[in-house]
């Protein structure tokens, strides 16, 4: 990394000492732009080398956050790249989009709504067409509201949209992923430090999180013979759209603050993780893990 590199990513994050982020709100889904700080998703820092050289990935999610930073890498990695995303997050989808075909990368760009059945289905057989094969699933998509007390003001509209985005989709887009995968193909899914530290405003959204933990593994057991892995990466607070569209602002003021390292993470921070687990010469034999990224929260 050179020094304006390190300069830039350093003026993105808070510092230990300060933790939080500038008052700001915004609405679902939110905007990458409308951010102060717009976070760091690697497009001036990450280098690749090659290990994801011809592969093919789905990425839902894949418009902002850790999502874009995921997109950024995979394909300086050297793979083709499908991002799902909502119709509203269209503009966030085509810089990411943009940032894909820099790399010299194919990038595939699928709005729809993952919590109807149809959508992830027909998305799967749409990337499969386009790019010619399927050869990692990211499971990214995701939804919290964190502005509700507790458990009296979840609704049922609440409670369904976040099931049904966080674990239904999943379950249906993996259903219709794994014919295409094939040996040696790779299932990443997104869980969270919510897993296992929740947060009682978050009861709902933690309990989806616990669940893909527990579906992670179980499907790594069932698809192991077939060649297939499956994992998880569980981030800490990441500063991405979804927080100053979900969260109060003094959660904002003091968002990361609370982790060993004093801060939080960017998405760029986060990415990594990701290309590891795809990496088929790296992460070869790694199935049924899930990989914490929590500035320092532990995930057991």
């Amino acid at each position: 990394m050179t020094e304006s590199t390190a300069s830039s990513r350093a003026a993105r994050m808070p510092t230990t000492e300060q933790g939080g982020f500038p008052a700001q709100q915004q609405e679902l889904p939110g905007a990458t732009a409308e951010m102060d700080p717009v976070p760091d998703h690697g497009e001036e820092s990450y280098r690749g080398s090659g290990r994801l050289q011809g592969l093919r990935a789905l990425i839902t999610g894949g418009d902002s956050g850790i999502g874009r930073a995921v997109a950024i890498a995979f394909a300086r990695e050297g793979a083709d790249v499908a991002l799902s995303y909502l119709p509203e997050e269209q503009q966030d989808a085509e810089e990411t989009a943009r940032w894909v075909r820099e790399a010299g990368r194919t990038a595939l760009l699928c709005p729809g709504d993952l919590t109807e059945h149809a959508t992830c289905t027909e998305l799967v057989g749409q990337v499969v067409a386009d790019l010619g094969g399927l050869d990692v699933l990211v499971n990214n998509a995701g939804v919290q509201y964190a502005r509700d007390a507790g458990l009296a003001e979840m609704g049922p509209e609440r409670i369904e949209r976040i099931l049904r985005t966080n674990l239904h989709a999943l379950l249906w887009l993996t259903q219709a992923a794994v014919p295409h995968l094939g040996e040696g193909g790779s299932i990443i899914n997104v869980s969270s430090i919510q897993a296992y530290e929740p947060s009682t405003s978050l009861l709902d959204y933690a309990a989806t999180k616990a669940g893909i933990n527990n579906f992670t593994v179980n499907l790594a057991a069932e698809l192991g013979p077939q060649g297939i892995r499956v994992n998880a990466v569980a981030p800490g607070p990441i500063w991405t759209p979804l927080q100053p569209a979900t969260q109060k602002v003094e959660k904002i003021e003091a968002f990361g603050a609370d982790t060993p390292l004093g801060r939080a993470g960017q998405p760029a921070e986060v990415a990594p993780a990701f290309v590891y687990l795809a990496a088929p010469a790296e992460a070869g034999y790694v199935s049924g893990t899930v990989l914490g990224v929590t500035g320092g929260k532990p995930v057991f």
